[in-house]
C-alpha cells in the first residue's frame, strides 16, 4: 500500500524512486502518502512490472530494485505467475547499472528458495550473502511482513549485486 516505498524515499531524498504497482488501492495509497509527506523523489506507474521494465526503462538505467513481498501465488498450479522467474530476472538485470542491487524478501519459504535459486543462477548477479541475507536494519517492516510474522512465517531477505 505504499508505506514502505514512502518511508524509504523520505529517508533518502537524494535518490529517485519509481513505484510500480497494478493494484489500484495500493497506487492510491502511495499517491496519498507522497502528497502528505511532500515527497519530491517518487513517481508511480500503475502497470505490470514486466511491461514497465521492457517498454519504459532503458538498459543500464537502474541503480537498484526492491521486490518486497511479491505475490507468492502459493498454489503449485499458480507458481508460473510468480514474478521472480528466469525471464523476468534476465530482463531486470539488463536494466541495472553495474554495481546495482536487487533486494527481495518474502515470508513464503518455498518462494524464498525459488527466488534464491533463480537469482543465483543469473550469471551477472552475485549474492552478497551466503544464502539468505540478514534483514537490513534500513528496510522498513511492511504490512505483509507483519502479517507473515504473526502467522509464524520467517522472513527471508535476498541481496544481490550486478557485476
Amino acid at each position: 500500500m505504499g508505506e514502505t516505498t514512502a518511508t524509504i524515499a523520505a529517508r533518502h531524498p537524494e535518490c529517485d524512486y519509481l513505484g510500480v504497482e497494478v493494484h489500484t488501492p495500493g497506487v492510491g495509497s502511495l499517491l496519498k502518502l507522497i502528497a502528505e509527506r511532500d515527497l519530491k523523489n517518487v513517481r508511480v506507474i500503475q502497470q505490470d512490472a514486466v511491461e514497465v521494465l521492457r517498454d519504459r526503462i532503458a538498459p543500464a538505467a537502474l541503480a537498484g530494485v526492491h521486490i518486497f513481498f511479491p505475490d507468492p501465488w502459493p498454489k503449485k498450479r499458480h507458481h508460473k505467475r510468480r514474478l521472480v522467474q528466469p525471464p523476468f530476472v534476465a530482463l531486470l538485470v539488463s536494466r541495472l547499472k553495474p554495481g546495482a542491487t536487487v533486494h527481495a524478501c518474502t515470508d513464503w519459504e518455498d518462494y524464498a528458495r525459488q527466488m534464491l535459486e533463480v537469482l543465483a543462477a543469473e550469471p551477472t548477479l552475485e549474492n552478497t550473502a551466503s544464502g539468505y541475507a540478514a534483514r537490513p536494519q534500513t528496510r522498513p517492516q511492511t504490512k505483509f511482513e507483519r502479517r507473515g510474522l504473526e502467522l509464524g512465517h520467517p522472513v527471508r531477505d535476498l541481496l544481490f549485486r550486478k557485476v
